[in-house]
C-alpha cells in the first residue's frame, strides 16, 4: 500500500517514524527531526526538512551518516547484508552483474577513496532520472570524484545521499516525475545533434544547429502549439493561443545553441520546460486568457561570430547589421551562413516585437552555480541578473635576466598583475553579490629565466546594481595607477563590454515567487551572476527568471552539467503555477 501525504501528517509520532523507515540508511534521526515541521504541504516539502535536518546536523552525524551507507558492489553486497532499499539501487545499476573487470576497478576505488577520505564513496546510482546509471558511468564518476577535495567530498556525498532519499520517497508514495522525464528525455535527445562527435558543441547555423532548429520545431508541433515558424535568424518560435484574440501575449523561452563542449541543460530547459506546459494545456483541451508565446533563441553565446544574444537582440529589434560581415574561424561570412540555412537577412526588421503586444517575458534556467545545490533546495527565484564591465589590459615593465637583476631593481609585469589579482578578490569579497575575475593571463615571449616584461590579462566585474559594479570599477582603476606608480611601470586598459544591470519586475518576480510558495518550497531569492536571454528582453520589457538546481556542485558549461527529472518537474509545476496565476488575474 503506498504511503500518502495525508496519512503521514495524521500519523502519532512512532507511528510516522516507522513509515520513514529506511529512507536514510541506519538513520532514524533524520525523520525524527524533519516530522517536527508537520504538516507538510507537499512531498517536496517532505523533502527539504529531511535534507535541512542533515544540514543542521553535527559534523559527527553527518560522517555517521556517512558511514551508515555501504561500499559500492563490496563485501556487504557480496554476502547479502544490504538492506532492501541499497539492494534495490545497486541492482538497478547492474552491480550485481560486473564483470571481472569492472569489480577488480571497483574494488580498488573502493579502496583508494577510504584511505583518502575516511568514509565510504556515496552515489546515486538510480541517477538523475531514477532508472539507473552504467557501471561505466559510476566507474568513471568514482574516479573523478576520487580526486576531489575533502571538504568537497563530503558535501557531495550527503547530496547523493539525499538524492537517493529522494528517490527512495518516490518508490514509498508511489510518486513518478513524467513531467520532468519529458524535460530530462527532450534534453537527452537534442544533445545527439552536435557541431563534433566527442562532446556537445552546437554554433550558429552549422549542420547541428539546423537539425536543433527542425526538432525543435517537429516538437513544438506535436506538443499543441498552433503555430510554428523558423524566423529570420533561425528563432524557432511556437504560440499557443488564448481564448482572447487581440490579448497581450505571455512570452518566454531561451537559447539552444552552446558553448563549446557544454552542458545538455544551459538554455535549452527554459524550451523544454514552457513545451511540456504547453503541451499539457493541449492534452487537457484547455486554453488561457492570454496567448503563450515560447522562442527557442538561436544564438545567446557567440561561440562561433562575436554577435552574443543574437536571437533576442533580432526580437526586441537590436539587430546589428555589421554583423552580417563578421567571419568566423573558417572564413564563412555570416550574411553566407544565413543564406546556406534559407535564411533571408531582409526579414530581420520585420521580427521586432512591439512591447505592447506582450504581458512581459519569464525564463526558467539551470542556475550554473553551487548556490542551490548547496542550501539543499531545487529552485530559486532571480532578483537581478547582475551588470558587468570587461576590459582587455596589458602591463608593461622591462624584460630582464632573472640571475642579474636585484629584486629591489625589477619592474616585473607579471608580478604586478598578480598584485592586481589579490586585489580584485579582496575587494569583490568585500560585499555581497559583487564579484571580480582575472580569468586571463598570459607572458608574452615568455621564458624561465627571464623576468617578465609584459603581462596581459582580463578583467570581469559584476553586481547586482551598476553602481556597486562601477563603483569596484573606480577602485580597481585606482589600484592599477598606485601598483604602476609604485612599480615604475605601464599599464593599458580596454573596456571591451558594459552590459546594465537587469533587475527583476517586482510583480513578476512575485509570480515567481508565489509559484514556488504553491509548492510547498521555501522561496530563496539571488542574483544571477550570468548573462540570459532575459537580460537582453529586459531593455523593452518587464521580466523575471526562476533557477532551478544544477547537479555536480552546479557546474555549468561543461558536460557534468545535469539535473534530475524530479527537480524538472517541480520547476514544470512552478511554470503552471504561474500561468494559472496569470490567467486569474486577467479572467
Amino acid at each position: 500500500m503506498r504511503l500518502t501525504l495525508q496519512a503521514l501528517n495524521d500519523a502519532p509520532p512512532d507511528v510516522a517514524l516507522q513509515m520513514l523507515a529506511g529512507v536514510y540508511e541506519h538513520s532514524p534521526w533524520i525523520a525524527e527531526k524533519a516530522l517536527a515541521q508537520r504538516p507538510f504541504k507537499s512531498l517536496a516539502a517532505l523533502k527539504v526538512s529531511l535534507a535541512q535536518a542533515v544540514r543542521e546536523a553535527s559534523a559527527e552525524q553527518q560522517l555517521a551518516l556517512i558511514r551508515a551507507h555501504p561500499e559500492l558492489a563490496g563485501k556487504l553486497a557480496e554476502q547479502g547484508q544490504l538492506t532492501a532499499e541499497s539492494s534495490h539501487e545497486q541492482q538497478t545499476a547492474g552491480l550485481k552483474a560486473c564483470s571481472p573487470e569492472e569489480l577488480a576497478a571497483l574494488q580498488r576505488l573502493n579502496a583508494e577513496y577510504l584511505a583518502k577520505f575516511g568514509w565510504p564513496f556515496i552515489l546515486a546510482v538510480r541517477g538523475p532520472r531514477g532508472t539507473g546509471l552504467t557501471r561505466q558511468q559510476i566507474i568513471a564518476t568514482f574516479a573523478r570524484r576520487l580526486e576531489g577535495h575533502a571538504d568537497f567530498e563530503r558535501a557531495e556525498c550527503l547530496r547523493n545521499i539525499h538524492r537517493i532519499a529522494e528517490l527512495r520517497l518516490n518508490d514509498k508514495f508511489g510518486v513518478e516525475p513524467l513531467l520532468g522525464h519529458q524535460v530530462w528525455d527532450c534534453a537527452e535527445l537534442l544533445a545527439q545533434h552536435s557541431d563534433v562527435d566527442d562532446a556537445l558543441t552546437v554554433t550558429y547555423l552549422t549542420p547541428a544547429h539546423i537539425a536543433c532548429q527542425r526538432q525543435l520545431a517537429y516538437w513544438m508541433r506535436d506538443c499543441g502549439f498552433d503555430e510554428v515558424e523558423i524566423d529570420a535568424v533561425g528563432n524557432v518560435v511556437g504560440i499557443y493561443h488564448g481564448t482572447q484574440e487581440e490579448a497581450p501575449r505571455l512570452l518566454t523561452g531561451s537559447h539552444f545553441d552552446t558553448v563549446r563542449n557544454g552542458g545538455k541543460y544551459d538554455g535549452r530547459l527554459g524550451i523544454f520546460v514552457p513545451m511540456v506546459c504547453v503541451r499539457e494545456l493541449h492534452r487537457q483541451h484547455k486554453r488561457l486568457p492570454f496567448d503563450i508565446e515560447t522562442i527557442a533563441f538561436a544564438e545567446e553565446e557567440g561561440q562561433r561570430y562575436k554577435a552574443t544574444f543574437l536571437g533576442s537582440g533580432a526580437v526586441i529589434g537590436r539587430f546589428d547589421h555589421s554583423w552580417l560581415d563578421q567571419r568566423d574561424a573558417d572564413g564563412i561570412a555570416m550574411r553566407d551562413a544565413m543564406a546556406t540555412a534559407g535564411l533571408d537577412p531582409k526579414r530581420i526588421a520585420w521580427m521586432e516585437r512591439h512591447p505592447s503586444r506582450y504581458l512581459g517575458f519569464v525564463e526558467v534556467h539551470i542556475e550554473q552555480g553551487p548556490v542551490l545545490n548547496e542550501i539543499d533546495l531545487p529552485l530559486g527565484v532571480v532578483t537581478s541578473i547582475n551588470g558587468s564591465v570587461r576590459m582587455l589590459g596589458e602591463m608593461v615593465g622591462t624584460a630582464s635576466h632573472a640571475g642579474t637583476t636585484p629584486m629591489d631593481r625589477r619592474r616585473d609585469a607579471a608580478a604586478a598583475v598578480a598584485g592586481l589579482i589579490l586585489f580584485v578578490e579582496k575587494r569583490a569579497s568585500q560585499e555581497p553579490n559583487l564579484v571580480g575575475t582575472v580569468g586571463m593571463l598570459e607572458v608574452p615571449a615568455g621564458s624561465i629565466n627571464v623576468v617578465p616584461g609584459r603581462c596581459k590579462f582580463s578583467l570581469d566585474i559584476r553586481a547586482t546594481t551598476d553602481e556597486v559594479r562601477d563603483a569596484m570599477v573606480h577602485d580597481v582603476l585606482a589600484e592599477v595607477r598606485a601598483i604602476t606608480e609604485r612599480r615604475g611601470l605601464h599599464c593599458t586598459l580596454e573596456e571591451t563590454l558594459r552590459a546594465p544591470a537587469a533587475p527583476s519586475a517586482p510583480d513578476w518576480q512575485q509570480r515567481w515567487e508565489r509559484a514556488v510558495e504553491s509548492l510547498g518550497l521555501p522561496v530563496h531569492r539571488m542574483p544571477s551572476g550570468a548573462g540570459h536571454d532575459a537580460m537582453k528582453m529586459h531593455e523593452v520589457m518587464p521580466q523575471a527568471m526562476l533557477f532551478l538546481r544544477g547537479g555536480n556542485s552546479g557546474i555549468s558549461h561543461n558536460p557534468l552539467e545535469t539535473i534530475t527529472s524530479d527537480d524538472a518537474q517541480l520547476c514544470v509545476e512552478a511554470f503552471q503555477a504561474l500561468l494559472d496565476d496569470l490567467a486569474e488575474e486577467r479572467s
